[in-house]
């Protein structure tokens, strides 16, 4: 019998390599968003394969972060440093064997694990293969920021990043 595993790659989302955790969300949820730090627009609506896309907060979030845009715009300006790292990545590929309802308890999963542990916001958008690649290839990529919140604060976020 053959051992079913999760397979998963990690990165970061950083400033320094050109990179912009509102782009990242946008194409990743195969949606519409505009960064407001540098005016760009990132549409992705006609992107094909986004199955399911869904944000975690733990209870102590603002209200505000249930949107998608205002999350990622506030990550992003957040992290002032031109060499930040605005967001972590997980990219999550489940065995073929998964049917739809085992690969979406699969990725809630992990990102109710994420989000309990670092009291971080979790964006996860569950993807299809592609037309022209594996076509067993099911995956998910979470995105995640690289601070809790905390409501105590003035802007809701912890003063703190985690480690």
């Amino acid at each position: 019998m053959r051992t079913l595993e999760l397979h998963a790659s990690a990165k970061q989302i950083q400033r320094s390599s050109g990179r912009s955790s509102v782009a990242a969300a946008a194409y990743r949820s195969g949606t519409r968003l505009e960064d407001e730090r540098t005016g760009l627009v990132h549409d992705y609506t006609k992107k094909q394969g986004v199955e399911h896309s869904r944000i975690y907060l733990p209870d102590n979030a603002p209200e505000w972060a249930r949107d998608r845009s205002k999350l990622w715009n506030a990550a992003e300006v957040k992290e002032n440093r031109s060499n930040s790292c605005v967001a972590n990545e997980l990219q999550v590929g489940f065995p073929a064997e998964f049917n739809a309802m085992q690969r979406r308890e699969a990725g809630d999963t992990l990102c109710r694990e994420l989000m309990r542990r670092y009291r971080c916001a979790v964006d996860i958008a569950y993807h299809q293969p592609s037309k022209n690649g594996d076509d067993r290839n099911y995956h998910a990529h979470i995105l995640f920021t690289t601070r809790g919140f905390d409501s105590v604060t003035k802007d809701g976020w912890a003063a703190k990043k985690y480690r």
